[in-house]
């Protein structure tokens, strides 16, 4: 009984830390999002106004368009961070010469903030200046322009975030990949195994929990991504890089609607969750049927 109290009482600092940070927030939010609000307009107090906010999200085009081009950016930097980053850990786990620099050279990205990696990539990309334009015209013959090209603008912010968080995505599939045992490998060699058995068989549903883990992150993170292409794109051209986490901070700061942007931040946190959920589904249930028919 005491041992239940003394562990009680080492968690309760971080108890009142998650609920003054994460539940008191989450709330405030949840009851903003009931009522239209706009501080600094001529009636500055709050007016309730019911699922008016949500009912609005239906027919918002704008609203729309950023859900379907962040849920986009997600799917294809989030798949290929988790290819290259095995890719690498596989790679890391063999030796030759030079691996522990190259380890570290990898890991820099990580440390740099998300608004300096949105501002060098501004500076490698305008056409002026830009190293990447100059070789892209001069190797190619192709003139990048992404405050004109929609479609160069989207792939570009996709290759930076790649860039910025395959390090993340390596590091833990390699912590995964080292801390496999050994038997199971030596067996299947034996066995006759072909390296697309011995992944698909083993190394893949051992390490499930690291990539389930790491997916969960970065989905989250790639869904609510601001800084960085704030500072490259600034959600242009047009809407084609307003991720919603973009469109939300322009609703809430330059058009100051307090109550419907905190309607898009909880459906958005919901359509997170749902994923999030429905991912872990996809990954957990088969290998659960297949622990009870044996």
């Amino acid at each position: 009984m005491r041992s239940n109290k003394v562990g009680w009482l080492l968690l309760a600092p971080t108890i009142v830390i998650l609920a003054t940070f994460g539940i008191v927030p989450f709330v405030y939010v949840l009851y903003v999002a009931f009522h239209q609000w706009n501080p600094f307009g001529a009636s500055p107090d709050m007016i309730f106004n019911g699922a008016n906010n949500f009912r609005r999200l239906v027919f918002d085009k704008a609203f729309l368009t950023a859900i379907w081009y962040t849920l986009k950016f997600a799917f294809f930097a989030v798949a290929s961070e988790v290819i290259i980053g095995y890719l690498l850990a596989q790679l890391f786990m063999k030796e030759f010469p030079g691996r522990g620099f190259f380890r570290t050279i990898h890991t820099l990205p990580l440390i740099v903030a998300p608004i300096v990696v949105g501002s060098v990539w501004r500076l490698l990309t305008t056409p002026s200046i830009g190293i990447i334009p100059y070789y892209l015209n001069a190797w190619f013959g192709y003139e990048l322009n992404i405050g004109r090209d929609a479609s160069a603008a989207f792939i570009l912010t996709v290759i930076m975030d790649i860039w910025h968080w395959t390090p993340l995505v390596t590091l833990t599939l390699l912590a995964a990949l080292v801390s496999l045992p050994k038997e199971p490998f030596e067996q299947a060699q034996i066995d006759g195994a072909s390296r697309w058995q011995v992944f698909w068989h083993i190394t893949l549903p051992m390490i499930r929990p690291a990539i389930l883990a790491t997916v969960f992150i970065r989905l989250m993170d790639a869904l609510r991504t601001v800084d960085e292409v704030w500072m490259l794109t600034g959600g242009g051209p047009g809407a084609a890089t307003r991720y919603i986490g973009l469109h939300i901070w322009k609703v809430v700061f330059p058009k100051t609607d307090y109550g419907y942007g905190s309607a898009i931040s909880v459906i958005v946190l919901y359509l997170t969750l749902v994923m999030c959920w429905i991912l872990y589904v996809a990954l957990v249930a088969p290998r659960t049927r297949k622990k009870r028919t044996f």
